[in-house]
Order: C-alpha cells, then structure tokens, then sequence
C-alpha cells in the first residue's frame, strides 16, 4: 500500500515542502531511501523501525521503498523520522491515511519519544503560506512553531501520543498562540548604558553612532573600558519590532542557537566573536551554508575586539554586508543570501613604535598596523 505525508525542509533561512512517499510491496524485507538524503536521513531507517516497535505497533516485514520528493533537492538532518514513521504506520493501516492537510517535523529516539529540531518557525510559515490546517511538531518546539497564526499546531511528545491522536483515541490538545510582544516589560540587558561611569565623550559618540546607526572604532589603552561600552550598546538601540524580533528569531532558529525556554529573541543580539574565528564562522558556510555571526548579529551589534588580530580576509569579507546589508554565499550546488543588518563595533589599542620592536626610530610595523586599523 502506498501512503503520503508532507514534511519540509529548510534551505538557507526559507523551507520547502517535501513530500514523503512510502510503499510496501512483496518481498524480501529491505529498505530503501531515496530522494538525495544524507547520512542522518539514511540512517533514519534504523531509528524509525525500533520507534515504531517499542511503541507498540507492528513494522512490516517487507519491501519497503521511501520516497523524498522533490527528488533534486538535498534532504539532511532528522527531522524526517516522524513523517517517515507516521507514513509507515498509514501504509500498513494502523493509522488513518488522510493527513493531506498535515505536515510533521520530528526527531525520533528509539523509544519513540520525539525530539527537538531546528528551523520550525520558518517550516511553520511556510506551512500557513500553503494551507497546511494542522502543524506536528516535538513539544519543546511547540511554542516557537505557535508564533505563526493560522495554523494549528499540535505539540508530539511521542510516536504513541500522535498515533492515538490520528485514530481518535487521545486528542492532542492544540497549542495556543499566546505572542504579546507589545505589552512586554522592558527588557533586561547584561550590560546597563546607565551604570557606566565616566567616559563622557565616548558615551556621547556612542549615542550619536545609535542614533545614526553609524559604525563605532573604539581606540584606547587597555582597561579604558572599549569592551564595557561596546556591551552596554544594545541597551541604547532602539526597541525591537515585532517584525524584527521574528526576523532574528528565524536566524537563531535555522542555526540551532535559540536560548532554551525562550521561542522568540526580545533583545538585539550581540555578538562578540574572537579574532580567531574561521571565514565560515563568520560569514557562515559549511556544505550546505548555515548562518555565520555577522547574520546572527542581524538588527544588532557585531563586536569585533582587537580588530587587527583579525585576519585580513576576514575582514575584507565585512565591506559587502556593511554596503549591502546583506551577505551571499555560493557553493557549487547554489548560492543562499542571508540578512547582515549590524552595527560594527571595534576596539584596538594604539599603537606605539617602542612596543613593537623596540627601536626609537620610525616603526615600519607600527604603519602597517595602522594601516589595517590599529
């Protein structure tokens, strides 16, 4: 019997639907997974048949053919097990078929609790984009996945609880959409601007860069206090939007960064990465691209600390999301854009002849280092 499922994939900060396809015919018993999927989805297959067994139900003992469609596009990561295991359950008949107007997400633990995964808010609006009714995802994702209005979203706890849901034995209970965002205390930042002491002009440049959405260079000896006013920036950034706040939120959800308990980012983030970061940390990168910090630091600070410690191809790198506000990546399978809305911030320490090499003379290193911003 053949049954169909719908669950979704994401692809640089946007998701696409996929369709998973399941058939059992005579045969020996095999399975077979296709559709491009990578080493987590292959192995799906093992997980999948233990959740189902120790759940209760019976897994086939045939030929069992899975299908990921569209079959061009590259599958990768777990949240494929619940849909696979929902589908297999359908084609056997232990579960109604009629899930047209469902899509699922979820990673299955070999006793069939499901697990987290990342990327459900923007596998959640695309959901509403094309009329999904009903939204399956692990429970700990529920509330972010609540975040979209339109769609009804059923926290899964386990393979069981979704199972007697679809047979009409145990409702899951729906998860309500409780966002208020405009009625939200004032936030609580690390660091206060108010509790800086001192440093008068550098607070008022700082105040005149915020306002103007200006990029800061911070310049001083060490202990002047560059990095606790470079922290106390986002206390004087303005409130952040909705929209804002769901935008920064669809980031830290692609990249697996959202702090736990917290579905939706209510702060402007600051991101402070060390000088001996990787080109792919920064801009992101990796197989298939992931965001890098100067995109997790999108609509709020990028702090970049002893600034001529960073490698020159780093920073070259920062001119186009500085001009365009955006940052593209390109890989030989296709080119993915990401938001790289900042404000930069530097500090560096003056440089001094002496302290390089000692000499009374003039410094050629001390020119080259203030060349590259020291």
């Amino acid at each position: 019997m053949l049954a169909q499922v719908h669950s979704c994939a994401v692809i640089g900060l946007d998701a696409q639907t996929v369709h998973v396809e399941v058939d059992i015919a005579s045969g020996l018993e095999k399975v077979t997974l296709v559709g491009l999927p990578d080493t987590a989805v292959r192995e799906s297959s093992e997980r999948v048949r233990a959740a189902i067994t120790n759940s209760g139900f019976f897994y086939p003992q045939h030929r069992l053919t899975v299908n990921l469609a569209p079959a061009d596009l590259r599958k990768e990561g777990p949240a494929y097990d619940l849909p696979i295991a929902v589908g297999v359950l359908a084609a056997t008949r232990q579960v109604p078929a009629e899930l047209d107007d469902a899509l699922l997400l979820g990673e299955l633990s070999l006793d069939g609790s499901v697990r987290h995964v990342n990327g459900v808010l923007p596998m959640a609006s695309v959901a509403h984009k094309l009329g999904f009714r009903r939204l399956f995802v692990p429970a700990s994702d529920a509330a972010e996945a609540a975040l979209v209005e339109g769609v009804d979203v059923y926290p899964v706890r386990s393979l069981a609880d979704i199972a007697a849901h679809l047979c009409g034995r145990q409702a899951i209970l729906r998860h309500e959409h409780t966002l208020n965002f405009a009625d939200d205390p004032e936030p609580v930042y690390p660091v206060d601007f108010r509790d800086v002491k001192g440093q008068e002009h550098a607070k008022r440049a700082l105040e005149v860069a915020c306002a103007g959405g200006h990029n800061v260079l911070l310049k001083g000896p060490p202990g002047a206090g560059k990095t606790l006013l470079a922290r106390a920036l986002p206390s004087i950034l303005p409130k952040l939007t909705l929209r804002e706040a769901l935008d920064i939120t669809r980031i830290y959800s692609v990249a697996d960064a959202l702090p736990a308990g917290e579905p939706l980012i209510r702060v402007r983030p600051f991101r402070a990465p060390h000088h001996t970061i990787s080109h792919a940390g920064l801009v992101g990168g990796g197989r298939w691209p992931r965001p890098g910090e100067i995109s997790l630091a999108h609509r709020g600070v990028l702090f970049l600390d002893e600034l001529p410690e960073f490698g020159s191809r780093n920073l070259e790198t920062l001119r186009q999301p500085l001009e365009d506000k955006i940052v593209t990546i390109s890989r030989a399978s296709g080119s993915l854009t990401f938001p790289a809305c900042f404000q930069a911030t530097k500090a560096s320490q003056p440089t001094h002849s002496r302290s390089i090499c000692g000499a009374r003379r003039p410094c050629r290193a001390a020119a080259r280092s203030a060349r590259r911003g020291g």
